[in-house]
């Protein structure tokens, strides 16, 4: 293998952490999570919204820290590399949103698509300089009418916004001892 080879491998391997990364900032609405994931000159085109990255992460932040359950999943990522700092970068996308309207009502619903990126390396980072989000698929869905600990049940601790997610425990190598206050067995009549 090449010397050209390699860094294709890392530069493709830096690609999919900068969108993996995208996802957790956006479903934590972690706001330094998303700026990562974006040069400061960027542009997004994101259904309703379309202008610089600024605006759309003030916007999307705004949304998600209202305590909406958010998950979006990246899939299918295809690479078009048009030079060694610049490519093209197609990816299938899940995302399952819920969360107040204008109104106050919950709404909710489940979007498929593809994130169309233009990517660029500089000073040996790797971030999106433009989007176009393509939907493919949108279900306007029923949101559960149970509060959240009826619903989750045992299944314990829920997924909540920037930085109060375990996640930023774990990654500070450290779980709150709260987040497990005892060994718990399950009946076994649990979904897992």
């Amino acid at each position: 293998m090449n010397k050209q080879s390699v860094t294709r491998l890392f530069d493709r391997d830096a690609i999919r952490d900068c969108l993996h990364r995208y996802c957790r900032g956006i479903d934590r609405a972690d706001e330094a999570a998303l700026r990562s994931c974006y040069w400061p000159d960027a542009r997004d085109n994101h259904g309703s919204y379309s202008g610089s990255v600024d605006g759309f992460i003030q916007l999307a932040v705004g949304v998600f820290k209202t305590q909406p359950r958010n998950i979006h999943q990246i899939t299918n990522i295809m690479f078009e590399f048009r030079s060694p700092a610049e490519a093209a970068v197609e990816s299938y996308f899940t995302a399952l949103q819920r969360g107040p309207d204008g109104a106050g009502e919950v709404t909710q619903v489940l979007l498929c698509g593809r994130y169309c990126d233009l990517f660029q390396k500089r000073e040996g980072e790797w971030r999106i300089l433009e989007r176009v989000v393509v939907y493919d698929w949108v279900e306007e869905q029923k949101p559960p009418t149970s509060l959240e600990p009826e619903r989750f049940g045992p299944r314990q601790p829920i997924g909540a916004p920037h930085p109060n997610d375990p996640v930023y425990a774990l990654s500070k190598r450290r779980i709150a001892a709260t987040s497990h206050p005892e060994d718990r067995v399950g009946s076994g009549d649990e979904e897992l």
